[in-house]
């Protein structure tokens, strides 16, 4: 059974040896990409040109972060790849992350489809809920069987992510497409509520310290640009918060490293196990 604890010892050791050159690469593809965008939605005119180029951004910005994420775990997995090498093996294992990335997406998409028909039966309103004028639903019966179902699905989502936590490392280091997700699913297997715990304070950390250093950068901007200056303020804090997001996700990217090299290591380890025995056998 691989130990969290020895996989985050790994991962800060990777950190203390390689964080400048893992935080140069963060910077460029999480936390620049993310600041442009919240740059455009704060400042862009609203239009159908602006929607659609902030739709353009918005899809630049994943694609980046997917190929930073590639980047990192391949200078995270092996301490004689350099920056290029990792750039190089990010580039060419892209296209696979992103199509594992799109399948993905399009299977949680229909799962959700459930929820947002009850929704719809409910008589939610989602123009008026964009144009802040939303309305009680009409049917709260369906709107609380929604909000059950998306509540299971969230939970459902929380286990799965967990066991799929190394599924880029896998499409890296392992050369596979779609099928590093049934990869992923057999090497995480009976480390389930360990990574679901991992996760989950993942998840909160993130949460809290995000929302913290957004509200409190917040309030020092208004304090020194004054509150006539609210789009300014709103862009700084959102840059401030996605620096620490940032930081953290590498952090998550690091971790995810580890744990592929920690699973495939004790997948080895009892392969051989089972070799010998046969051999003796």
């Amino acid at each position: 059974m691989v130990k969290m604890g020895n996989v985050w010892d790994r991962s800060v050791e990777v950190l203390n040896g390689r964080g400048g050159m893992l935080a140069g690469i963060a910077a460029l593809t999480l936390f620049l990409p993310a600041v442009i965008n919240a740059a455009w939605t704060g400042f862009a005119a609203p239009s159908t040109a602006t929607a659609v180029i902030g739709l353009l951004l918005v899809i630049a910005t994943a694609i980046v972060a997917v190929w930073g994420q590639l980047a990192m775990i391949a200078a995270s997995t092996d301490p004689a790849t350099d920056r290029t090498a990792a750039m190089r093996q990010a580039s060419a294992r892209l296209p696979a992350a992103l199509l594992v990335a799109l399948v993905l997406a399009v299977v949680m998409i229909v799962a959700f489809l459930p929820s947002i028909a009850l929704l719809l039966r409910a008589g939610f309103d989602y123009r008026s809920l964009a144009a802040g004028t939303a309305t009680a639903p009409t049917d709260p019966g369906a709107a609380g069987l929604a909000g059950l179902y998306a509540l299971a699905m969230g939970l459902a989502l929380l286990f799965v992510g967990a066991r799929l936590l190394p599924l880029y490392a896998v499409v890296l280091e392992e050369r596979l497409a779609v099928a590093a997700i049934a990869r992923c699913w057999r090497l995480t297997r009976r480390h389930t509520w360990r990574l679901v715990g991992t996760v989950l304070l993942f998840v909160v950390v993130l949460m809290i310290a995000t929302w913290a250093a957004q509200s409190v950068s917040g309030l020092i901007f208004r304090l020194i640009l004054g509150a006539n200056a609210q789009a300014t303020v709103a862009l700084l804090a959102a840059a401030v918060a996605q620096a620490v997001s940032a930081a953290l996700t590498l952090v998550a990217i690091v971790f995810s490293a580890q744990l592929y090299v920690a699973l495939v290591a004790r997948e080895r380890m009892l392969r051989d196990k089972a070799a010998r025995g046969e051999v003796q056998a």
